[in-house]
């Protein structure tokens, strides 16, 4: 590996560890990188710019503001309660019915934070009150973040489909299976809890309870379908998708459940344009970096040291498997991706990897990282909302890490839970 690849990699290390943030670190290094080429320097802010002006990261900024939206107008609330009938009277009910409600939410935002947000901040003290551990309750809010970029729509699946110029409708599609099987991993999970500590079962609904809960909750059982519905019909591309998802919460919250006031949009807007700024200028100057890393070839030569370990590529996908795991609990998933793209791509096709199953397969190990510390957001969100250390939220959460590291697994080694839908639906 050459000097300029050398120094870019030590130096993403050495920053990485000392502190700086993940952004500034490759800026900075993307800076190093064009300098010690001896490359017109202009062409770092043109990547920048390139990067940010991709079409379909306009998804972006509309299902970060359509999630928000949707909490602030009590669709949130509602997927709770319709879970709640459902599954509350079963053993370990209650946390089925969380789990439940993060399905139903992480079909709406496509961010694994945000789902945090939306359950954690309903459910963590509900739990605690029907005798959960407040550590387990806000776990399981952690945890069912991550499904938030698993089951479409999925933010990472947008930015991976730019990236690797694959169908972000058919990454959709490859999340679903892998979610879905995380969701009842997660509710195996809370029966076995709830037999262990001795959780008392909730009464069963009543026919009453249960048709006002869903009459109540009918437009937001109703949103992911209007969402996911026009992208595989072909009314409408996931861009306008999430545009449609704004529009359609906006009046389900103003007009039919009337929570939302407009004297809260201001606040809302504000903080969904915060959460874009940091995701937009993170993939900007990750591209700058990646142009450089590209330049220099380094993807291609660690491609090749990878290769040069084993050529079994039951191995290289378990090798690739921890790295990408590791990586995920030190940085920031979105800049990750955009780093060794690169990478990830060239190896896939020297294995055979299916390019759907590796974004797949890419995705869903940062997701692990979401819940991962140091920099796992949604165990960050879980920990505010709770007021738990995050220490003390990290030891309750190892049944769900194993149900996820199964799930991670299965989509390296069993290609249909990825392929069967888009070969089917795609």
């Amino acid at each position: 590996m050459g000097e300029i690849g050398l120094v870019m990699i030590i130096g993403l290390i050495v920053l990485l560890a000392i502190g700086v943030p993940i952004a500034f670190t490759i800026g900075l290094l993307a800076a190093v990188g064009i300098w010690m080429a001896d490359v017109n320097p202009m062409i770092l802010p043109q990547q920048f710019i390139a990067g940010s002006s991709v079409t379909s990261l306009l998804a972006i900024p509309g299902f970060i503001l359509a999630g928000e939206v949707m909490s602030a107008g009590g669709l949130s609330r509602r997927l709770v309660r319709v879970a709640e009938t459902f599954f509350g009277h079963l053993t370990g009910g209650l946390s089925m019915s969380t789990v439940a409600a993060g399905t139903f939410f992480g079909a709406i935002s496509g961010s694994a934070p945000a789902t945090t947000a939306a359950v954690g901040s309903i459910m963590i003290d509900e739990l605690e009150d029907r005798g959960y551990q407040r550590g387990y309750a806000a776990a399981l809010a952690t945890a069912v973040g991550p499904l938030g970029q698993m089951i479409p729509p999925s933010i990472p699946m947008v930015i991976w489909g730019v990236l690797a110029e694959e169908s972000i409708a058919k990454l959709f599609l490859a999340g679903i299976i892998p979610g879905l099987i995380a969701a009842t991993g997660f509710c195996i999970v809370s029966v076995l809890y709830a037999r262990h500590h001795g959780v008392a079962k909730e009464k069963r609904a009543t026919g009453k309870e249960f048709l006002f809960a869903l009459k109540d909750g009918i437009w937001a059982l109703l949103a992911p379908v209007v969402i996911l519905g026009g992208i595989y019909s072909g009314m409408f591309t996931p861009t306008e998708a999430a545009m449609v998802g704004v529009l359609y919460s906006a009046i389900v919250g103003l007009f039919l459940y009337r929570d939302l006031d407009w004297r809260k949009m201001p606040s809302i807007l504000m903080s969904s344009m915060r959460t874009t700024a940091v995701i937009m200028f993170i993939v900007a100057v990750a591209y700058g970096f990646a142009w450089v890393m590209a330049s220099e070839q380094i993807p291609a030569q660690l491609t090749q040291a990878l290769l040069a370990l084993t050529d079994n590529p039951i191995i290289l996908l378990l090798i690739v498997n921890i790295m990408l795991l590791l990586l995920g609990a030190v940085m920031d998933n979105i800049s990750a991706m955009v780093i060794l793209s690169g990478v990830l791509i060239g190896l896939g096709q020297q294995i055979g990897l299916d390019p759907i199953q590796l974004g797949a397969m890419v995705v869903i190990n940062f997701a692990v990282g979401m819940v991962t510390p140091p920099v796992g957001y949604s165990i960050f969100v879980a920990s505010s909302i709770s007021g738990l250390r995050v220490e003390t939220v990290a030891r309750h959460i190892w049944p769900f890490m194993l149900v996820l590291l199964g799930v991670v697994a299965l989509v390296a080694y069993v290609p249909a839970i990825t392929l069967w839908l888009p070969a089917t639906f795609g």
